[in-house]
């Protein structure tokens, strides 16, 4: 099916796809239909990336795992991951802004420490217009528990929470986008160059963003959400 390549073969029962061209489809024959089609949606590989730590200024777990939020710019998540690049590897930091799952910003390095996630807030902040007092969630990597991120949180007036430790589901809604990210686009084998992995990941974000129909949002896409909030 046409929807299944545009995804790069990761869409799911296609059903939401099928209806929203007018199709009376419901979830079940559409995975009967896949089923009898050969066509099998990726699944997730292992993640292996390990932070290298360093400063240690853990925030409160303010969250809580409350991942519904009623408005925009309430709370943003952020985290890091790396991507195969050549013969090394790119790291990508991400902004999530909750209400509607929208990425709202990202930068790439060849370094994994705190000016890559800053650079990622930096455009976050000057994207939606300079907001005060959103709490900021992440995980305790070191990038997020430096004295670095943590003041430019203060400069902006952002409040910080952090996952308990080894608690990765505190910040499940970024692992599902990475996770997503690496099952559904990213090849196995990695990129030839930096270059190439910077723009075929952006255009994956805003797939993602504009396009990707989420269960979270009735099956609309983050954009489409976020227009019905202003």
């Amino acid at each position: 099916m046409r929807f299944h390549k545009a995804s790069r073969g990761s869409a799911g029962a296609l059903a939401s796809d099928l209806q929203n061209e007018g199709h009376h489809v419901g979830r079940y024959m559409a995975r009967s239909l896949m089923r009898e089609t050969g066509i099998v949606s990726c699944q997730r590989r292992p993640h292996k990336y390990k932070s290298p730590g360093a400063e240690a200024l853990v925030a409160l777990h303010l969250l809580k795992r409350k991942f519904d939020v009623e408005a925009p710019n309430t709370v943003w998540c952020g985290d890091v991951t790396y991507i195969k690049a050549g013969a090394r590897w790119l790291y990508f930091a991400a902004v999530l802004d909750l209400f509607a799952r929208r990425i709202v910003r990202w930068s790439f390095s060849t370094t994994p420490d705190a000016a890559l996630t800053c650079e990622a807030l930096r455009m976050a902040i000057e994207l939606r217009g300079h907001p005060k007092n959103v709490l900021f969630h992440s995980g305790q990597g070191c990038q997020y528990t430096s004295h670095t991120f943590r003041n430019e949180l203060l400069a902006h007036g952002f409040r910080q929470s952090m996952s308990l430790k080894g608690e990765c589901w505190d910040n499940a809604v970024m692992m599902r986008f990475f996770g997503n990210l690496k099952s559904e686009w990213v090849p196995s084998t990695g990129y030839e160059s930096a270059h190439e992995a910077r723009m075929d990941v952006q255009g994956c974000v805003m797939r993602y963003n504009n396009q990707r129909p989420h269960s979270y949002n009735s099956y609309r896409s983050p954009v489409a959400v976020e227009k019905t909030a202003t």
